[in-house]
């Protein structure tokens, strides 16, 4: 029984042995440019189940609005391993009426970046967390103490923060933010591309493997690099040619430093795919759209349709999947 086992194993191993030998020239230009996703987010160490537990409810819960009705996940939907965003241009707020002033970008690896929101507002994910709940055109809540004493009437409340931070009287505004940020450092994602990376030359079809090349080969890492795809640093929009939309100065909003206008965060495209429409104004409606213009308006080249449908089929490649 033994030596059949072993046998059938050493067959197994054989039939898999030449998808793994000898990476492909592309397979190791990718793993120097882009690398794969950690498998945990910086700060992740210190999370503990029970304070992942008490995050991910709170993630979900809409009594953290001001009427009950909007949580995390209103617009950034990862139950059953959605997108990480609403897939609106603008996100609707608790209030009717109101809206979010910028495209919500996406919570799938979001703790990997540099900083949270297009601006880079916020520098980690338990500062981005504090944000909404109080924000008049999302969550709406009046004041950091009108959220405590909400969730401290909360009796399962009082319970799952005295064992997410083993202490007593642990509800605060930044313990909550800080549970908040615990859950969301584990929305890392999967996929094919980092099969690919890994060495399984199959993971990537032809036209994938020809629209990395193509990415590469055009200029798109200039921005879109490491694990991410993007999210490192900031970069001007309209690089190249100016973009049409100049009503929002991106990070220059918060320096007041002339020399960040129309500097945005670049987006990470692990993912992107999923995550339409496309833009800090959520004006670009396709992610064909998207490559076309973005090359356009940094590169200060025109793809033509080929090269743009094999970029897009590439990072379609970076979409997340759970079977993984």
């Amino acid at each position: 029984m033994f030596n059949a086992l072993k046998i059938t194993a050493i067959t197994f191993s054989l039939l898999l042995a030449p998808l793994f030998a000898h990476a492909e020239p592309l397979q190791d230009q990718a793993k120097a440019i882009f690398g794969t996703l950690p498998t945990m987010m910086p700060g992740a160490e210190n999370d503990s189940p029970a304070m992942i537990a008490l995050g991910k409810k709170l993630y979900m819960d809409k009594r953290l609005s001001v009427n009950d009705s909007q949580s995390c996940n209103s617009c950034h939907n990862v139950v059953d391993a959605g997108p990480g965003v609403d897939n609106t241009q603008f996100s609707p707020g608790a209030v009717a009426g109101k809206f979010g002033g910028r495209n919500a970008p996406t919570v799938w690896n979001a703790g990997f970046q540099l900083a949270q929101f297009w601006d880079g507002r916020a520098v980690d994910l338990k500062d981005q967390a504090k944000g909404p709940i109080l924000n008049p055109a999302e969550m709406a809540m009046p004041s950091e103490q009108a959220v405590v004493d909400k969730i401290s009437a909360i009796t399962e409340y009082q319970q799952a923060f005295e064992q997410a931070f083993d202490a007593n009287n642990a509800i605060t505004y930044d313990n909550l933010a800080h549970a908040i940020a615990a859950f969301e450092r584990t929305l890392i994602s999967k996929d094919r591309f980092d099969q690919y990376m890994l060495g399984d030359k199959t993971a990537l079809n032809e036209q994938e493997k020809n629209g990395l090349k193509a990415f590469i080969n055009a200029g798109c890492t200039a921005c879109h690099s490491g694990p991410t795809l993007g999210g490192t640093f900031y970069q001007k929009l309209g690089l190249v040619k100016p973009y049409t939309n100049q009503a929002d100065q991106g990070r220059f909003d918060v320096t007041k430093n002339p020399g960040d206008k129309m500097f945005f965060k670049v987006p990470m495209l692990r993912d992107v795919a999923r995550t339409a429409p496309y833009y800090h104004d959520g004006s670009v409606k396709t992610l064909t759209e998207a490559v076309q213009l973005m090359s356009s308006l940094q590169l200060g080249r025109d793809l033509d349709a080929q090269t743009t449908a094999d970029i897009v089929a590439f990072l379609t490649s970076t979409n997340h999947d759970r079977s993984l």
